[in-house]
């Protein structure tokens, strides 16, 4: 447990590589891509957003996985009030073909083909796990941070995966009416779940939100700081095959900044979920 602290204290701050910032534009996508400034064969993730939050409000942690060495591409899409979660699925798809199909920076950055995940928070997580089904063996991890409920719903397909994954969610969130936390966990085999300790699944979005319009909460560094590190280690295990941070994908291993899971946890249907909701 000491040594793994260790490890979560150093993920919290940056690597040790300079970041450069890039526009998916130029390949006819909006969105960015943040890379480290060079490295042959890299791991990469495509990120999908959360509802009503643009890609600039994730840029430190693209940047973060960056400058630990995973490229990272986020599509801008699909930011109206009523957005579809197959179209952004979609856009991360495209968003992770330029990366890995592309030679980025200034000639000294390059992404390998078999070192590709998805990642996503909210409404992203659920697109992630879309996304993933529909190249099925094409990723090799997928990472679903404080997922949210989407239509179509994403537990279907993530019946059908069969790459390893994790769940990031809150013992509260995890059966609030808006997560599908425990149900993504259910229907996909091969995924591990992470309580993150006192996160705000809606505070990992940065800056200043919409608060007062629509009753959403602020960034909240906290739970940056934990998903930053506890996010970062699983993908340097999983996607860049670095041994010493084996603990973050061992579903039996307690994490700093992480609570245990109650294996009796199960979902609440739809109408217990609003009934506690009434509650309240």
């Amino acid at each position: 447990m000491a040594r793994t602290s260790k490890l979560v204290a150093a993920l919290t701050r940056r690597g040790a590589h300079r970041v450069l910032r890039g526009d998916l534009a130029f390949a006819g996508l909006p969105g960015v891509v943040y890379t480290p400034e060079s490295g042959f064969n890299l791991p990469a993730v495509a990120f999908g957003h959360d509802w009503l939050a643009g890609v600039e409000r994730y840029s430190q942690l693209l940047e973060h996985l960056a400058s630990w060495g995973i490229v990272a591409a986020a599509p801008d899409t699909e930011r109206g009030l009523a957005p579809s979660v197959l179209n952004l699925a979609f856009d991360m798809g495209t968003a992770l073909d330029i990366a890995a199909g592309v030679r980025l920076g200034p000639g000294k950055i390059s992404v390998h083909p078999a070192k590709l995940g998805l990642i996503g928070h909210g409404f992203g997580g659920s697109a992630a796990v879309f996304a993933a089904a529909g190249m099925p063996g094409r990723h090799k991890a997928v990472a679903v941070i404080f997922p949210a409920v989407t239509k179509p719903p994403a537990e279907q397909p993530a019946a059908t995966l069969r790459v390893p994954g994790v769940v990031f969610s809150t013992a509260e969130e995890a059966k609030s009416l808006r997560s599908n936390a425990i149900e993504l966990s259910r229907a996909w085999d091969t995924a591990t779940v992470r309580l993150v300790s006192k996160a705000q699944p809606a505070g990992l979005i940065e800056g200043r939100r919409l608060s007062g319009v629509f009753g959403l909460p602020g960034a909240h560094r906290k739970t940056q700081k934990a998903v930053r590190a506890l996010l970062t280690g699983y993908l340097l295990y999983v996607l860049a095959g670095d041994k010493t941070y084996r603990d973050f994908a061992d579903p039996e291993a307690q994490l700093p900044h992480t609570d245990a899971l109650d294996p009796d946890a199960s979902p609440l249907a739809p109408e217990e979920k609003i009934a506690a909701l009434l509650k309240r």
